[in-house]
């Protein structure tokens, strides 16, 4: 039995870009195999960041598939929405959720 070399994903998290050339600099990576975003309510953790609105205009732009991590209060309301925008991936704290299988 051989064992299949594990593969290595490249995801850079906007929150290290310049928010004011948003659109270059996701050029930029565009050889990355997704960028990682993080969506923080001030509530769940204490820093605020972006939310769906701003997600879904970002994807309209990314040369590369969206990461999104949900760090917010409230994840089983919002986390559908998320997917249903059509990002690549969405992740959640399970502690801030209800129902985290449903």
């Amino acid at each position: 039995m051989s064992v299949s070399p594990l593969k290595c994903c490249i995801n850079p998290s906007i929150l290290s870009a310049d928010f004011v050339n948003l659109e270059a600099e996701l050029a930029r990576i565009s050889n990355a195999d997704a960028v990682h975003v993080d969506v923080m309510d001030n509530h769940f953790v204490p820093n605020l960041t972006i939310g769906l609105p701003v997600v879904e205009r970002i994807q309209k732009v990314s040369p590369v598939p969206l990461d999104a991590h949900l760090m917010i209060a409230n994840v089983d309301r919002w986390a559908p929405h998320y997917a249903d925008a059509g990002l690549d991936s969405v992740t959640f704290h399970v502690e801030a959720s209800d129902a985290p299988i449903k």
